[in-house]
């Protein structure tokens, strides 16, 4: 059930990826990289469940001296995330073998360069030390530009992102990449990664559902979109995002294999045809931007008091961090972002105030209680 595909192969260190190679499972650190004892523990977590390649984030001086010190400490593929700061491309990678960047931060740190001086100068950093790069494009950070082109069709304006910059690195001779093209809701990943697909069959995809959210929602939004794609010979390496306690994070590694498993012998789910209908809670899956790590209790708080709206049309979006938070949260009814010691809610892209962890279920519900009115007057459609 699994067709061959027909991607070319890349290496991440000894690790084919692409082509006739099996689809790798990997996952990502969710602490904070600085804290070198909680992230050597994610590492040895990930390691034992299986994951194929381990990613950690870096956004500061002391998170590369904490990579430093983890590749000291473990013979484990690492791939880094470079967040918004391309600039650490440099420092850090001697101590990876594969470097993510994402296009819609490109412009945080040296506004007057062109994204194209940029992508060159980390392909020339990922030559150097012989890293692969992985084009990480999030729907929710699209550069605005793409959008404008793009109007109604926002999928059409992911896919050019990612088509854009794969002729990046081509015209400086740089082949050793893969493109990811995320989003929160499994139908906009299908989309997207099919299109691309038809117009770059040869660039190796990795798939995943970003802010996928708890178990055991989280799963199924993953397995819709594995299944669609992976039984249309579309996908060469998967991650699966799931909001869990850290020492639960083999969970990701353990559904990954899963689903492939399922795949393979030809179990595929039913989804119910409603299955999208009611609330719909996003929530990331954490990593080394999190400030406060309550964010993870937060919003299996939120899960269990939003439960008497579970028949309403109301989408909220939890998420951990000052980078993704803001811009991820805009298409959501209710979004909350997390602080060191506040959370951010939002109505839309208008934020209605900063609240302590403690108080901000409240100003949830009341928030909810008010959207839920309004659409008993005006109900969608």
């Amino acid at each position: 059930m699994t067709p061959q595909r027909s991607t070319r192969t890349i290496r991440i260190r000894d690790l084919a990826l692409g082509g006739g190679a099996p689809i790798a499972v990997q996952s990502m650190a969710a602490t904070r990289t600085s804290d070198l004892a909680a992230t050597l523990r994610q590492v040895e977590i990930l390691e034992r469940a299986g994951a194929d390649l381990i990613r950690i984030a870096v956004d500061s001086q002391a998170d590369v001296d904490a990579l430093a010190k983890i590749r000291a400490s473990t013979d484990a593929r690492l791939s880094v995330d470079l967040q918004e700061n391309y600039r650490l491309a440099l420092p850090v990678a001697p101590y990876v073998d594969k470097i993510r960047y994402n296009p819609g931060h490109l412009h945080h740190h040296e506004k007057s360069k062109s994204s194209a001086d940029k992508v060159a100068w980390i392909a020339d950093v990922a030559a150097s030390n012989d890293c692969a790069i992985r084009i990480g494009v999030n729907a929710g950070s699209i550069a605005p530009s793409y959008r404008e082109r793009h109007g109604d069709d926002q999928n059409g304006a992911i896919v050019e992102c990612a088509l854009d910059h794969c002729t990046l690195l081509d015209k400086v001779g740089f082949t050793n990449y893969l493109v990811s093209i995320k989003d929160s809701d499994p139908r906009v990943v299908i989309d997207t990664n099919q299109r691309f697909a038809e117009a770059r069959p040869d660039v190796p995809l990795h798939l995943g559902v970003t802010e996928a959210g708890m178990p055991p929602d989280g799963i199924i939004k993953t397995r819709i979109a594995f299944e669609q794609l992976i039984s249309r010979g579309i996908g060469d390496t998967l991650r699966v995002s799931l909001t869990v306690p850290f020492d639960d994070k083999g969970m990701e590694i353990e559904v990954g294999r899963a689903i492939l498993d399922d795949i393979a012998n030809g179990r595929f789910r039913s989804v119910p045809p409603n299955f999208f209908d009611g609330l719909n809670i996003i929530a990331c899956p954490s990593c080394s931007r999190v400030e406060n790590e309550r964010f993870i209790e937060l919003a299996e708080e939120v899960k269990r008091m939003t439960a008497y709206a579970a028949e309403h049309d109301i989408t909220i979006a939890v998420m951990g961090c000052r980078v993704n938070g803001p811009g991820e949260t805009d298409d959501a009814d209710l979004g909350l972002w997390c602080g060191p010691k506040t959370v951010n809610l939002k109505r839309g892209p208008e934020t209605v105030g900063s609240y302590g962890y403690g108080e901000v279920l409240d100003q949830l519900r009341a928030e909810m209680d008010t959207l839920i009115a309004r659409a008993e007057v005006n109900p969608r459609g």
